[in-house]
């Protein structure tokens, strides 16, 4: 456990620079978000109230109150949030190929280290999955921030205080930011398994090479095949002859193989197949 915390912590140190860049745009790009669009809205507010001689009440009635829904949905916010969705996939990549650049491949030394290889494998995905749990953490965080903001900028007579609740369940942060434990599970479990997958797939083509990248295609293809056979076996051979506590069940059932079939494979190429 000791060895397998020091990867972890190692692994965490190889990306903290960039990860602490990435959390800083995030913050500025939303903090960008909530002045354009307070400034925006106001800046209408003013234009039609002394410039059609609207009163406030018929002004947020036909152009309705300013929300936090408003700043979650404009660009600057949804690409702070898809910057760094995409960042963390490219890493899920990168964590594994950064050993293998340069002249003196650093893999070499990560697997002679006197530990179980796994725990290799193991660190990797925690890590990924640190940083991942960090950047929900912040946005969490900024959410509080940027709910004092817009109360500075916006009069209380324009604006409606909704719960955090309301302004996430109907777009796309009810992904990352599930309004129930259940979901959060859900959600963050076939993050998870994805994860493993892609995991597995790489070391198919560090394996072998050429043959490893249609290795590690097919093998991702049958992964995802496979979680969707009771769905597509019920819709369409069973016509929903199962229940959807059934067919939940047997979903976290397949997703359970899948995921320990990953960690198996993972740890076979890993002993012995890996190419260095």
């Amino acid at each position: 456990m000791n060895r397998y915390l020091k990867l972890v912590n190692f692994e965490f140190n190889r990306f903290f620079k960039l990860y602490v860049v990435l959390v800083i745009v995030t913050i500025i790009m939303q903090i960008i978000a909530v002045i354009v669009e307070s400034r925006r809205y106001m800046q209408e507010a003013e234009n039609v109230i002394y410039g059609e001689m609207m009163s406030k009440a018929d002004f947020i009635k036909n152009y309705e109150a300013f929300t936090m829904q408003r700043i979650v949905q404009s660009n600057w916010f949804y690409w702070s949030i898809a910057f760094c969705a995409v960042i963390l996939l490219i890493y899920v990549f990168f964590i594994w190929y950064r050993d293998w650049l340069g002249k003196n491949s650093f893999i070499y030394r990560l697997l002679m280290l006197p530990t179980a290889r796994l725990n290799l494998y193991f660190a990797k995905a925690t890590a990924i999955l640190i940083f991942v749990f960090g950047l929900v953490a912040l946005q969490l965080f900024l959410f509080s921030i940027e709910t004092q903001l817009v109360k500075w900028m916006i009069p209380a007579e324009f604006r409606v205080d909704l719960p955090m609740s309301e302004y996430i369940r109907f777009n796309y942060l009810s992904i990352i930011l599930p309004s129930s434990i259940f979901d959060f599970f859900i959600f963050y479990g076939i993050g998870i398994i994805a994860v493993f997958i892609m995991f597995t797939a790489i070391l198919f083509e560090r394996c072998y090479r050429l043959k490893g990248i249609i290795f590690g295609i097919s093998y991702g293809l049958v992964s995802f095949g496979f979680f969707l056979m009771p769905l597509l076996i019920n819709t369409f051979v069973l016509k929903n002859y199962f229940f959807p506590l059934e067919l939940f069940v047997m979903e976290v059932i397949v997703c359970i193989i899948i995921l320990l079939g990953a960690i198996w494979i993972g740890n076979y190429l890993l002993k012995y197949k890996i190419r260095v």
